[in-house]
């Protein structure tokens, strides 16, 4: 053991590697939660390791740079292995699989820097102490509200994800939201590094024991919080409906085809009055201004009782010069196929729905992974949806695809839906952990914000989820079909819904306050 430790190579490169893969178990579909405890804390104890093995030290000065090396490597295994659905978005078009290992490299590199600079700024204060346990946790909980909100975010798989199979664990999103969970979850996560030593030492049990105490109040307190309380409206039932179509269906039927094989699958019954979710994209020949050639087929299946909601691209001709702009839209229809609402979407996923510097990569023929040439623009706001009076008034707040990943960032105070929709084309991912890990973060949404989510996701997880976070009805990934529910009613607004992350910078600040402290005592 101690030559691998004497050992550059295994100490920088190898062992954060493993112990980066490793910890990608903790997350959906494996949720093995506790090899966290193994992972960070082995972490700690490679971060220590460089800070006091002579080997790594010239003049007996650190080379801060190898701190670096280690978070980068942490890192760099930890995206590739959790992301590298990435990848399979890319096999399903020829003109993009040049690029596949520029996505299990360069993506995987990039995010990882966020914890190089993490361990970077921390390594030298490496101490086997209650103190730089707290250090690590904030510093690395910082660099990952980064990650998730930096240019346009990706605040995928946060370590507070790899409770999603506790129900009960995750109702304190709803006071304190997803990055402050991953903050108090990463300190636990460390405390292992504490009993690294030959003598054990009180004041670490005492801490231990201080937060194993947190976790079951906090789980006592998710039990306490889940309640069946909510109210429906049984005049009126939404129906979730996933067809599991494959990309290579796209490309092979026609769209008349596909929107023949949805009807069917929606069953729809015309004096039932009922809100159709279909998934994103549908329309994927035609876009949103077309699709009246369609409207004797509707009209032969639905009725002015229905509603459908589905996923079409849009255009408007700008002002700018007559320039043509192109929308990734979520629209609520009726029979007729007149359009009641549209919301576009907000966040796009890039290279997926938009070329970053597009006017140099263009050059090189370049595009976005999905169909056409021309990158989506983003919309402008992110309002509630009302579905009319002949549905009560009902209110559903839009999301489209990953546009469900960011917390305390999917509306405004003001809006209270009855129902958040989240439609997506999980395709793309192929038979990977992807759209499972999508889906938890449909779940994680529906505890912060204390609403009702219906998520209709083509070849993913299709569910409607209450406002504990519980599936209450679903379609597992690749099936096709349709589930239903009474249309729910507004339960209450969150202390998460009404502050967001605001309740996370109280929490760092209550951590800065703690830092200083057992500084100072050196504790």
């Amino acid at each position: 053991m101690n030559n691998l430790l004497n050992n550059r190579i295994f100490v920088l490169f190898l062992a954060p590697f493993i112990l980066g893969a490793l910890t990608i178990l903790s997350f959906a579909p494996f949720n093995l939660t506790f090899i966290n405890f193994f992972t960070f804390s082995g972490f700690l104890f490679l971060i220590l390791e460089i800070k006091k093995n002579n080997i790594f030290n010239i003049k007996n000065k650190i080379h801060k740079k190898q701190f670096f090396y280690l978070g980068c490597s942490f890192g760099f295994s930890f995206f590739l292995f959790g992301n590298y659905w990435i990848a399979i978005a890319l096999t399903h078009d020829d003109e993009f699989r040049n690029l596949i290992p520029i996505s299990l490299t360069v993506i995987p590199f990039f995010l990882s820097i966020f914890w190089g600079i993490a361990v970077l700024i921390i390594g030298p204060f490496a101490q086997k102490n209650i103190f730089y346990i707290l250090l690590f946790s904030l510093f690395f909980s910082l660099f990952e509200f980064l990650r998730g909100n930096l240019m346009t975010g990706f605040p995928w798989n946060l370590i507070s994800y790899t409770w999603s199979w506790s129900t009960e664990s995750i109702q304190i999103l709803s006071i304190i939201g997803t990055y402050a969970l991953s903050l108090i979850s990463i300190t636990f996560f460390c405390t292992p590094i504490l009993f690294f030593q030959k003598q054990i030492i009180k004041k670490n049990i005492i801490f231990l024991f201080i937060l194993i105490f947190i976790f079951i109040l906090n789980y006592l307190f998710g039990i306490s919080k889940i309640n069946n309380n909510y109210k429906f409206d049984e005049k009126i039932t939404v129906k979730i409906v996933s067809p599991s179509f494959s990309l290579f269906d796209y490309k092979n039927q026609s769209e008349e085809t596909q929107l023949k094989e949805l009807i069917k699958l929606s069953k729809p019954e015309k004096n039932k009055k009922t809100l159709f979710i279909w998934p994103e994209g549908i329309f994927y020949e035609s876009y949103l201004e077309d699709i009246k050639q369609y409207q004797d087929l509707f009209e032969q299946k639905f009725s002015k009782n229905h509603l459908i909601i589905l996923g079409a691209n849009s255009s408007i001709t700008s002002g700018d010069k007559n320039k043509k702009e192109y929308f990734n839209s979520m629209v609520v229809l009726n029979n007729k196929l007149d359009i009641l609402s549209t919301y576009n979407k907000i966040n796009l996923v890039p290279f997926g729905e938009f070329l970053p510097f597009e006017i140099f990569l263009s050059k090189f023929g370049l595009k976005k992974i999905t169909r056409g040439y021309n990158s989506f623009s983003a919309g402008n706001d992110r309002k509630i949806i009302n579905i009319g009076k002949d549905f009560s008034n009902k209110l559903i707040l839009p999301l489209i695809c990953y546009e469900i990943i960011y917390t305390g960032k999917i509306k405004n105070n003001n809006q209270l839906p009855d129902l958040l929709v989240n439609i997506s084309e999980d395709a793309w991912f192929g038979k990977s952990i992807g759209p499972f890990q999508h889906f938890t973060k449909a779940i994680y949404r529906s505890v912060e914000e204390g609403v009702f989510v219906a998520r209709s996701a083509n070849k993913g997880i299709s569910a409607f989820i209450n406002p504990n976070g519980k599936v209450i009805k679903s379609l597992n990934k690749g099936e096709s079909g349709d589930i239903e529910l009474n249309f729910p009613t507004f339960y209450e607004k969150t202390l998460f819904s009404n502050y967001g992350n605001k309740i996370f910078y109280l929490i760092i600040f209550l951590y800065m306050f703690l830092i200083l402290t057992f500084k100072k005592f050196k504790i």
